[in-house]
């Protein structure tokens, strides 16, 4: 099979949550155009509707629905939408989530719970439903988790105070070889990609505070832009991936190695 052929996404169905804006719309945009149609998830109606909009402008199928993954019980009901318009989920970017700063010491339970819903009960329960209604039954699968550093590192707590968020991520890399392990037998693959700091609406207050120290600390030195989850998403996505398995791969300039 050519290469071509094995990042071709022609025919798949792609769900990626939380992908009205930031780093979900820059992976929906790569697998857009390579193929796929498209699903969208997020909180906020008026933000999916700017992203569908852009995406059919660059002539991609998409459906979007508003979902809060963080709310167990609404989850499978847009799994079951998505399955019924399309036929199918073949790729899952588990994409939707949130921080919270404060020290340890003084974190908010609320604030934990609302870290941890989001971040890893709401990723467990959509990919679990996705699984059950899709993937297993048709024994085909794409899993991408959108992970983190902060889930492989500590941080300096001289800047940056986000135990609820590292937790959470650190949870996310875990998951990902679990549940590659188990799910390996029905031809799904579960990878994860573990971004460093990418300017987001969710950076934006960090950034302003760390953003020159992490640029010069970062081999690159640079921050991520908004290309450099593409070819990784897309590679996960596709079947040029259909032997990596339980991967977790950093996107940090080289932030993580030194």
């Amino acid at each position: 099979m050519s290469v071509k052929k094995l990042f071709d996404l022609t025919g798949k169905v792609a769900l990626v949550t939380g992908g009205s804006r930031g780093l979900g719309l820059q992976i929906a945009e790569a697998l857009g155009e390579m193929g796929a149609k498209l699903a969208l998830t997020a909180r906020k109606p008026e933000e999916l509707a700017q992203a569908k909009e852009h995406l059919q402008h660059l002539h991609f199928e998409v459906l979007t629905l508003p979902c809060d993954h963080s709310q167990a019980a609404s989850i499978k009901p847009v799994i079951e939408k998505i399955v019924k318009h399309y036929g199918q989920i073949d790729v899952l970017v588990n994409n939707a989530g949130t921080t919270w700063g404060a020290p340890a010491e003084e974190h908010p339970l609320e604030a934990w719970e609302k870290v941890m819903n989001l971040n890893v009960t709401g990723l467990f329960l959509t990919t679990q439903f996705v699984g059950k209604l899709s993937m297993i039954p048709r024994r085909y699968g794409r899993i991408v988790n959108i992970a983190s550093i902060a889930g492989l590192l500590g941080n300096d707590a001289r800047i940056q105070k986000s135990l609820a968020y590292n937790t959470s991520k650190g949870a996310v890399v875990n998951l990902t070889r679990a549940l590659a392990a188990e799910w390996g037998q029905y031809n799904i693959t579960v990878n994860a990609i573990a971004p460093g700091f990418f300017p987001s609406k969710m950076t934006h207050w960090i950034l302003g505070q760390i953003g020159d120290a992490t640029i010069a600390q970062t081999p690159l030195a640079r921050l991520g832009g908004e290309e450099d989850l593409k070819g990784l998403a897309t590679l996960f996505a596709s079947d040029a991936s259909a032997h990596i398995t339980g991967q977790i791969v950093a996107v940090d300039g080289g932030a993580s190695i030194i």
